[in-house]
């Protein structure tokens, strides 16, 4: 029985594999043969793909482990181990967009090692030329990952929406909650102005009265002349303390609150009080419902709450009258301005392998950029890293660039 090495095994395929399929390898050594991967890429002994043109064979491997992505290559002739001395080498990676990367390699060890990062994606067409015992090899093939073709008119039908990425202005917030409060100013207390007693009471607690409007009547104890009581503002009539044949006794006989303009107390906890002062700007969201307005803080307590909580008033318009006194809120104070030289709108942020990326579009094909992010707010996300300033990405419906990529089923190569 004969019995076979590991990688001669690999490199039996190798060469079944090219005879069928064709134009993986150049036997010539003169033109440059190009084919998409098979399904199945042959490996070596080191888990790397192993590509092969006669005798002599190459082992590609995209090396991570406690080093930034960088390429490492094994040499073989005849099925055994060639010094990386003997061996010149240097890949060509073609990236979408046309941009190359050339990367020459040094011998380290038993093994050829890349001068160059390997950054994410590893997305491009990989050209080889290897130079051994007075021979050229070249070999090329596709590794693609993260990449799809959508056209035009598939796009447009699909609503995928584009921007180029560039700078923009990250609004920092923080989130605070508070209570909606009669407007103080908009409070008032109606008593007699001369005491007497109450001949007439023209209005109940719960209506809405104008200003200058009848309250009641009143008889002098003094003058026993007969005057009446008048709204001093419009509003709402919240108390009534006023009854026909009763004495004033200087009490209040009516309160009416004007709640055209309430005051919005919010609790602002001392990590973060510092951050906060008068002419902060803040949005007013109810918690019940989606109401929602924009507002300054005027004033901040200088006495804290039994909670450490320092009180901060909102003056809000109310006179659409979507804010009811006593109903709870949230406030987002902004906080911070910050110009950022890249970012990227939120929604068009996707999860790929343990990354979040955009999606980069160059004509009919979209590609996944991985990113590192910095400061976000609702609309914004700061990119660190992994993008280029003006590259067209996708920020609506990137959901389904996302979905095509996945059933495509793209491997990451190692």
């Amino acid at each position: 029985m004969i019995k076979y090495s590991l990688t001669t095994l690999c490199a039996l395929l190798v060469l079944v594999w090219a005879v069928g399929c064709g134009d993986l390898t150049d036997h010539s050594h003169d033109e440059d043969a190009h084919a998409h991967e098979p399904e199945e890429m042959p490996r070596g002994p080191h888990g790397g793909r192993y590509i092969a043109d006669g005798y002599f064979a190459l082992e590609l491997s995209i090396f991570e482990t406690g080093v930034p992505p960088e390429y490492r290559v094994w040499a073989y002739h005849k099925d055994l181990p060639v010094a990386p001395q003997d061996v010149d080498l240097k890949i060509t990676l073609t990236r979408l967009g046309g941009v190359q990367d050339l990367i020459r390699f040094a011998p380290q060890e038993d093994f050829l090692r890349g001068d160059t990062t390997v950054y994410e994606p590893h997305s491009f067409v990989v050209a080889i030329e290897a130079n051994h015992g007075g021979e050229t090899y070249r070999w090329s093939y596709d590794n693609f990952e993260g990449r799809t073709r959508i056209n035009r008119e598939m796009a447009e039908a699909s609503g995928l929406e584009t921007e180029l990425a560039g700078s923009a202005t990250i609004r920092e917030k923080i989130t605070v909650y508070g209570q909606v409060l009669p407007n103080q100013e908009r409070v008032r207390a109606v008593s007699a102005r001369f005491e007497g007693e109450i001949q007439s009471v023209e209005v109940a607690a719960g209506d809405r009265v104008r200003q200058g409007q009848a309250l009641a009547r009143v008889e002098s104890n003094e003058s026993l002349q007969t005057y009446t009581i008048n709204a001093p503002i419009s509003g709402v009539v919240t108390e009534r303390n006023a009854n026909p044949g009763e004495q004033t006794d200087g009490r209040t006989l009516f309160t009416i609150i004007d709640s055209s303009s309430v005051w919005v107390e919010l609790a602002v906890f001392p990590s973060d009080r510092t951050r906060v002062g008068t002419g902060t700007l803040v949005q007013v969201v109810a918690v019940e419902g989606n109401t929602s307005r924009e507002g300054v803080i005027s004033q901040i307590n200088t006495v804290a709450e039994s909670n450490q909580s320092v009180l901060a008033r909102v003056v809000l318009d109310n006179s659409d009258g979507a804010y009811v006194p006593g109903t709870f809120v949230a406030g987002e104070l902004q906080i911070a301005e910050h110009a950022v030289p890249l970012a990227v709108k939120r929604t068009g942020l996707q999860t790929f392998r343990d990354f979040t990326v955009v999606y980069a579009q160059i004509g009919d094909e979209y590609e996944v950029r991985m990113l590192e992010l910095g400061r976000q707010d609702d609309e914004w996300i700061e990119v660190l890293g992994g993008l280029d300033p003006g590259t067209r990405y996708v920020t609506t419906n990137s959901y389904l660039v996302k979905a095509d990529i996945e059933k495509a089923g793209a491997v990451h190569e190692h």
